[in-house]
């Protein structure tokens, strides 16, 4: 918690740029939104308004993932 000169202060406008970089980082590190809403204390739907176009570098991971999902076991092959 601030104190009333600290919350005045630069440090007081700080605080909100180094809260907005680390859920930002976590988002673009993979953490699932509704992790960092939770740790953040906010609903999925206002921290998805807010950082949803800081969020990068996901793209190609996430094609991979689709592209795997439909990589399924083949059930002949299996003896079923």
């Amino acid at each position: 918690m601030l104190t009333p000169y600290e919350f005045g202060s630069p440090l007081g406008r700080r605080v909100y740029d180094l809260r907005h970089t680390c859920l930002t980082n976590w988002l673009n590190a993979g953490v699932p939104a509704a992790t960092v809403a939770e740790w953040a204390g906010n609903s999925v739907p206002v921290l998805l308004a807010t950082y949803a176009r800081c969020i990068d570098g996901q793209l190609d991971d996430l094609k991979q993932r689709i592209e795997g999902a439909g990589e399924l076991p083949d059930p002949a092959a299996a003896g079923v």
